[in-house]
């Protein structure tokens, strides 16, 4: 008979503090200092890959600084939502409260009316690199660490080299094996994720 699994480990919000910066220091320091208003700079756009950590860095700018226009995805904004950013960007050029945006690609590369795909490029344009597996495991640790679940090396490895490598799935997967392994009250090895990813697959 399986345990009663409470939800007693809520995945952390983000915030600048449990961002996993890697090669992304300077772009986090930028966007810190963008939310804490220590910039001048009405807009600021970063861009890269799914799972590099745009949404995450919105959302902490979001916590951190209320009064931020927000803009994510831009390369999936309709009209309507381009002309939003378009007037937003004005408008903090007037003194209005700054424009923080992300993308998939640089500005120049965004499918985006051109007035817009100029006005991203007008402040500080900052790409997020991957981040290499040494980060990737931190995080993992740490995130274990904080829900009081050990993570041994071979599980770390069988994680990074067999599963999506973005920090989202890779963070999910680690709290479907927090509840599996309290669940069953086994502690976290290889064949334990085998059987809980094959359950999940099922």
């Amino acid at each position: 008979m399986q345990q009663l699994v409470l939800n007693i480990g809520p995945p952390a919000e983000p915030d600048f503090d449990n961002f996993v910066a890697g090669p992304n220091a300077e772009a986090l320091a930028a966007v810190r200092g963008f939310a804490a208003g220590t910039t001048r700079d009405a807009v600021l756009y970063v861009w890269g890959e799914r799972g590099s950590g745009r949404t995450h860095l919105l959302r902490a700018a979001g916590r951190a600084n209320p009064r931020l226009v927000l803009a994510d995805d831009v390369d999936k904004l309709d009209e309507a939502g381009q002309h939003r950013v378009f007037a937003a960007i004005n408008a903090a050029r007037q003194g209005e409260p700054p424009v923080l945006a992300a993308g998939a690609q640089p500005p120049a590369q965004l499918v985006l009316r051109e007035d817009l795909r100029t006005r991203l490029a007008w402040g500080l344009v900052y790409q997020l690199k991957p981040l290499g597996d040494a980060d990737k495991a931190l995080h993992l640790r740490a995130e274990a660490a904080r829900r009081g679940l050990r993570l041994p090396d071979e599980v770390l490895a069988y994680l990074l080299n067999r599963l999506p490598r973005d920090l989202a799935s890779l963070t999910g997967v680690l709290d479907a094996l927090d509840r599996y392994s309290l669940s069953t009250k086994r502690p976290v090895t290889v064949p334990l994720v085998r059987e809980a990813l094959e359950r999940k697959n099922a």
